[in-house]
């Protein structure tokens, strides 16, 4: 278990950029992606903001360069783009084969976009709908598309946690490798909009019609959005083997429970505490050595109180550094885990901690208060990137640089 895991390839697509560099550009200027409802037909689009990837499904199957069917999920679809960027950047697009490679993909919403247009014909008569959309619905059809899209073989398998999905996957990925039983892990999570997604939490109540302000005193609510990431991990064995590009190290994770609420957070952050504290105990470091926090910041009322305390008292009166990408991104769901590891990555890369959009109140239980512009030109030598999803199911990842 003493193998190190490191990040050699990553891709993303949500609604600030198709790819890293346009996803790096919105991120320098400011860019946030939430907006009107264009893509989404629902009685909601002029009342309730989202953050839409702004593409069609006929233009996304262009981008994931596949034969046009119409019958992808728009999951997939984001899916096959952002692990297909990632197995480029990481230069895995021609050699998938050469070591036991394995994809592990997290999904809360599946086909769900494509069982919606079934529905509607159906409803109308029951003879109607085209039954080929049902196949898609299962939230491992998107897994199994990107699976034989690329030639992956050794291991696949999907992980539905809520939104703590897709930083589970990475957990999981870099555990098999540590263990010895994979080489490589493609890691990461897709979701697409729906109008499930947007009525459930419309009828919970926690949508804000102004856009999600994470940490906010003001705040009323998330930004439901859609997207995917991947990154690629290597065992240090096979970096060093052929020389290999490092991104930065996958160098602690932490996964607790504190079973609160079926949805709610713990009031005092018990499992978000655990789950940080947990990823520091497997990197080895200390509160103090954590540059920056990418938080799981939805702009719930409950999650940014029971996250704000955890941070507090995991990290005492240390002057961390924090923000929360939602206000730029939305709430990608179970693709949130693998969208903000990817967007940690870069901070690292690029020696930025983001700001925080949105903010403008201090919240008045919590001392700490979020990054309200970008910082450029720093080091951050470990980020930790955290995701908590429904049940109290919290995840936290820890990247180091090399």
């Amino acid at each position: 278990m003493a193998v190190r895991v490191f990040v050699t390839g990553i891709g993303i697509i949500s609604s600030i950029g198709f790819n890293c560099e346009e996803t790096e550009d919105s991120l320098k200027s400011g860019k946030t992606g939430i907006g009107t409802m264009k893509n989404l037909v629902s009685v909601h689009s002029g009342e309730i903001p989202v953050a839409e990837v702004p593409a069609s499904n006929e233009e996304l199957e262009d981008l994931a360069r596949i034969r046009k069917t119409g019958y992808s999920s728009r999951t997939t679809l984001l899916g096959i783009i952002a692990a297909g960027e990632a197995l480029r950047c990481s230069g895995l697009d021609e050699d998938i084969g050469s070591f036991r490679t394995g994809l592990i993909s997290a999904t809360t919403v599946g086909g769900m976009d494509r069982s919606e247009k079934f529905f509607k014909s159906y409803i109308q008569h029951k003879s109607g709908g085209r039954l080929r959309y049902i196949v898609t619905h299962d939230c491992g059809d998107s897994t199994a598309a990107i699976a034989d899209t690329f030639g992956i073989r050794d291991h696949v398998s999907t992980i539905s946690t809520a939104c703590s999905s897709s930083a589970n996957a990475i957990l999981t990925g870099a555990r098999l490798i540590k263990g010895g039983l994979l080489d490589r892990v493609i890691a990461g999570g897709t979701d697409a909009l729906s109008l499930f997604t947007l009525n459930g939490f419309n009828s919970l109540m926690i949508l804000d019609k102004k856009g999600c302000r994470p940490f906010d005193e003001d705040r009323n609510g998330l930004t439901l959005g859609e997207g995917s990431a991947f990154i690629v991990m290597e065992s240090e064995t096979v970096t060093a083997r052929i020389g290999k590009k490092l991104l930065c190290e996958v160098s602690g994770y932490g996964n607790a429970c504190d079973a609160y609420h079926q949805t709610a957070s713990s009031p005092e952050g018990g499992g978000a505490y655990l789950s940080m504290k947990q990823a520091l105990h497997c990197s080895g470091l200390t509160p103090d050595m954590i540059d920056y926090i990418n938080a799981h910041g939805t702009g719930t009322k409950n999650n940014d109180l029971s996250e704000g305390r955890a941070i507090e008292r995991l990290f005492g009166y240390l002057p961390v550094k924090f923000s929360s990408t939602k206000a730029f991104t939305g709430h990608t769901l179970g693709a949130a885990g693998a969208v903000e590891a990817v967007l940690g990555i870069m901070a690292i890369r690029n020696g930025w901690i983001y700001p925080n959009p949105g903010f403008a109140r201090q919240m008045s239980e919590l001392r700490i208060t979020p990054e309200k512009k970008l910082i450029r030109n720093t080091r951050i030598r470990n980020l930790m990137s955290n995701s908590f999803g429904f049940g109290g199911n919290n995840t936290s990842l820890i990247f180091s640089e090399c």
